[in-house]
């Protein structure tokens, strides 16, 4: 009878640590799944951006003649959407202006004109997440940049034309809490346009090589 007893007890025990263990086992599963659910995979930033661009270009059946551009500091604005933790898809927007400048055989032009600039970006990132609060990422993708109020000054006309570009990045956040955090980032944009001018009467025509990185710092939030 004690025996029986004892059998009984240990069979009791064993299926209460068993049930104890799928509900554990259960609950341990549906945490990440709740915390997935919660979570957005939407992303904005706003940033003070520095463009930087390079002074190069020319200007047809002028040898020895080269291109120059004023650098800007504008304020930009993006979205991120993230398709899991580490990859994702950037967006930015802003506006910037450029004054082109003569330089080498054609110095004497000084100022030819000055253009707008709307180069929105579409990049697709990596972001590393072994590294806690601190989130490092790399990027590449398209860049499509419209030129527009475009005005000669010493060129009675300039027209530069729209043209694709591609786009390499690298940043980082540093989260301070779940939605908040700091941000820098870099980019390195292939951009070279052809242009159109009228110079003295006689059009001329070439390639503006400008090339410029986009050197950014900012907020993120994270929804």
């Amino acid at each position: 009878m004690l025996s029986s007893n004892i059998v009984r007890a240990i069979i009791t025990a064993a299926a209460l640590v068993a049930a104890s263990t799928a509900e554990a086992t259960d609950l341990t599963a549906a945490e990440p799944a709740a915390a997935a659910a919660g979570s957005s995979p939407w992303q904005i930033r706003l940033r003070g951006l520095n463009v930087i661009t390079n002074d190069s270009g020319r200007v047809d059946g002028l040898p020895g003649s080269d291109l120059s551009f004023s650098n800007t500091v504008i304020p930009e604005f993006d979205i991120s959407y993230f398709f899991n933790e580490n990859i994702a898809a950037e967006l930015i927007l802003g506006t910037t202006y450029a004054n082109v400048y003569g330089s080498g055989s054609i110095s004497r032009l000084g100022e030819i004109g000055k253009t707008w600039l709307l180069p929105p970006t579409l990049t697709l990132q990596y972001h590393f997440t072994d590294f806690g609060t601190f989130r490092p990422y790399v990027g590449a993708g398209v860049n499509y940049t419209l030129f527009y109020n475009q005005s000669g000054k010493s060129a009675r006309s300039l027209d530069v034309k729209n043209t694709f570009g591609v786009a390499l990045q690298a940043g980082f956040d540093y989260m301070v809490d779940d939605h908040w955090g700091v941000n820098f980032d870099a980019k390195k944009i292939f951009l070279r346009p052809d242009f159109e001018a009228n110079v003295g009467g006689a059009g001329v025509s070439g390639k503006a090589k400008l090339d410029p990185w986009l050197i950014g710092a900012g907020v993120t939030y994270r929804f």
